[in-house]
């Protein structure tokens, strides 16, 4: 039986995304391709920060 790889968190499916595509934008030229991958980039930015701000943050313990 093959055993299954660690599920990757969300977080770190982005950012192994983002890595890819700025690595891709990287090699190509002016024009619409690379607008289109700097759009995306911007998209993945954009959905980390909406998943961060939804995500309920674990509270403090209360000083006594």
């Amino acid at each position: 039986m093959r055993k299954r790889s660690e599920p990757h968190t969300f977080e770190q499916r982005i950012l192994a995304q983002k890595l890819r595509l700025e690595h891709e934008l990287s090699r190509l030229p002016a024009g619409h391709q690379r607008d289109s991958v700097a759009a995306r980039i911007d998209q993945l930015h954009t959905a980390a920060e909406m998943y961060d701000f939804l995500m309920p943050r674990e509270e403090a313990p209360a000083a006594r």
